[in-house]
């Protein structure tokens, strides 16, 4: 358990989008059931999903998430469009894609990589 806990507070410390880009270009990817159905219902593409992160910059980490750490990844789609994606990491291993979904200016500044404060 140990070692676990090492293992994951390294991945903590280097998350970077080139990380989670070698990740994906080796097949290291957990498509879980969640994110399925979240693409699904807000009709996002799986290959939209890997064009965001294959041009797009990591945003926010969430270095606590459990069970393994985490980051929102700001890209375009295949058509242009921005998206937001949520993966986690875990030891060497894509874990997972958390989420995917369009950012909405109500939330996000113009550039879709700043969260709008509450007033």
């Amino acid at each position: 358990m140990e070692q676990s806990a090492a293992i994951n507070s390294l991945v903590k410390a280097e998350m970077d989008i080139s990380q989670i880009r070698a990740l994906m270009a080796e097949g290291k990817i957990v498509w879980t059931e969640h994110i399925a159905i979240r693409l699904r219902e807000r009709g996002i593409k799986r290959a939209d999903l890997i064009k965001c992160i294959e041009n797009g910059e990591i945003i926010e980490k969430y270095p606590d998430d459990a069970p393994f750490p985490s980051c929102l990844i700001f890209g375009k789609c295949l058509a242009g469009r921005p998206l937001h994606v949520v993966t986690g990491l875990n030891a060497g291993v894509l874990s997972c894609m958390i989420t995917a979904y369009r950012p909405d200016l109500e939330k996000w500044e113009n550039d879709f990589k700043t969260r709008k404060t509450g007033k």
